[in-house]
């Protein structure tokens, strides 16, 4: 499986089975989606820039556009079990906020089974999980979380100590670089490495490490391939 980054929560996993975006946004891969291909789109939440007027297909939320790139991708945008092109998905509801969501709202993490691969796409999560969330996520390999948003660096390495993946991706998603950039030295602190950042993740079921990693991803932000 290939995992690519593109800017705040948007990854793009591909397997061999189909291909997997999670949150495309216009505002992070541009209204075209720049030729980015998928046959499942995920959305943790609805879009925080909608454009105004912006013609496309839209999530069930009715305010979330899909890049036009993406048309024909099948859309999930909440919790629930799933089997999409023989992928495995199931939406956990968790929150964007410590408080229920009543600051920032709810939001939905994804588990994508691709590959013989467990991947769980934590949105923009604000919170640690309960033994029940725990359940319904399962065990994970490899989990994508949000650096710089509602979870302090602190919380950040708590939440990956809770689900234990064999491989981290952090996500940037800080609208300052500057303050980015010392959320991510934080986090990465925390975590105890200061990895190199590479182009994409390629790693296979029987590839794992055999200790927790962190992987730092470029960001491909607007150039789709």
């Amino acid at each position: 499986m290939e995992l690519t980054w593109y800017g705040r929560t948007c990854v793009r996993l591909r397997g061999r089975e189909a291909v997997v975006v999670a949150d495309p946004y216009p505002a992070v891969v541009g209204p075209t989606g720049r030729g980015m291909s998928g046959d499942i789109v995920t959305f943790s939440h609805p879009d925080d820039a909608p454009t105004p007027k912006a013609k496309g297909r839209r999530s069930r939320d009715g305010t979330t556009v899909l890049p036009s790139s993406l048309d024909s991708a099948f859309v999930l945008d909440g919790p629930g079990e799933y089997e999409v092109h023989d992928v495995l998905l199931t939406g956990v509801r968790t929150y964007r906020d410590d408080a229920r969501g009543v600051e920032r709202g709810k939001q939905t993490a994804f588990v994508v089974e691709l590959d013989g691969l467990h991947t769980i796409h934590l949105g923009d999560i604000g919170h640690l999980l309960t033994e029940e969330k725990l359940a319904d996520v399962g065990p994970v390999d490899i989990a994508c979380v949000p650096i710089g948003g509602a979870l302090s660096a602190t919380k950040a390495a708590e939440l990956m100590a809770q689900l234990d993946p064999r491989i981290v991706v952090p996500m940037p998603v800080c609208e300052d670089d500057a303050d980015c950039r010392d959320a991510l030295a934080r986090f990465l602190h925390e975590m105890g490495g200061e990895p190199a950042s590479q182009p994409k993740l390629s790693v296979t079921a029987t590839g794992l490490p055999a200790e927790p990693t962190t992987v730092l991803l470029d960001s491909r932000g607007k150039v789709a391939g």
